[in-house]
């Protein structure tokens, strides 16, 4: 049991590592959490199961999916960019139009849904977590920069972690650090959401959306050559 503890704290390093950094679905999440705990629930667990997903083919792959990612790598980055550029002019659009006094805007990329207070679910029904899991899924797989973080980490590692009891207390550590960092910002968000005015949480969907176009800026260049 204890050998598989060193690859376990590993994994769960690399997973802090990966999902820490407060980029543009970091920001996402804690906005869906303003709004709607429940779905912002399944929103984490979709971004931790990209996580997942690419430590575990990394690991199997490592070298491979580095060879075959790197080439597209800046076409990957301005499809993401392009796509967070719509989220955030969306969510933009969304809070511009909403009146100070009213309920807040959606949450990036939701449908549009009558007015209804935060904690509700809009009228959509138990489906609403399963179709917030697949966006977020989504939303967290164009972008390459987790691959090529897994890859080079599992490939500089050797091929100890490709071994099955090693490679899966490394892969259980980075779901469980990665789902339990999501969880931690899905309570914070819920926790600032109940007790802030919707003019103040209008104007942080504002600042957030704002920081997500940015963000897309930044990740876009350099733009591929042709």
């Amino acid at each position: 049991m204890s050998e598989l503890m060193g690859p376990a704290v590993a994994g769960a390093v690399a997973g802090l590592g990966v999902a820490m950094p407060m980029g543009a679905m970091s920001v996402l999440l804690l906005q869906e959490a303003m709004l709607r705990r429940r779905a912002a629930v399944a929103a984490a667990a979709g971004i931790a199961a990209v996580d997942l997903g690419y430590a575990a083919l990394a690991t199997a792959l490592g070298p491979w999916v580095a060879s075959h990612v790197q080439p597209v790598e800046a076409w990957v980055r301005l499809a993401s960019a392009l796509i967070l550029l719509v989220i955030a002019a969306r969510g933009l659009r969304s809070a511009t139009a909403a009146p100070a006094g009213s309920t807040a805007p959606t949450a990036a990329a939701a449908p549009a849904a009558p007015a209804a207070p935060a904690p509700s679910m809009g009228g959509a029904g138990s489906s609403r977590p399963a179709r917030t899991f697949g966006r977020y899924v989504a939303l967290t797989a164009v972008n390459p920069t987790t691959a090529l973080y897994f890859a080079a980490l599992t490939t500089a590692q050797g091929g100890g972690l490709r071994t099955g009891p090693t490679g899966a207390a490394f892969l259980a550590g980075v779901a469980l650090a990665s789902l339990l960092w999501q969880q931690f910002l899905v309570v914070l968000g819920s926790f600032v959401g109940a007790r802030v005015s919707p003019a103040v949480r209008v104007w942080t969907f504002r600042l957030g959306h704002g920081l997500v176009a940015a963000y897309a800026l930044r990740i876009a260049f350099p733009l591929p050559r042709t």
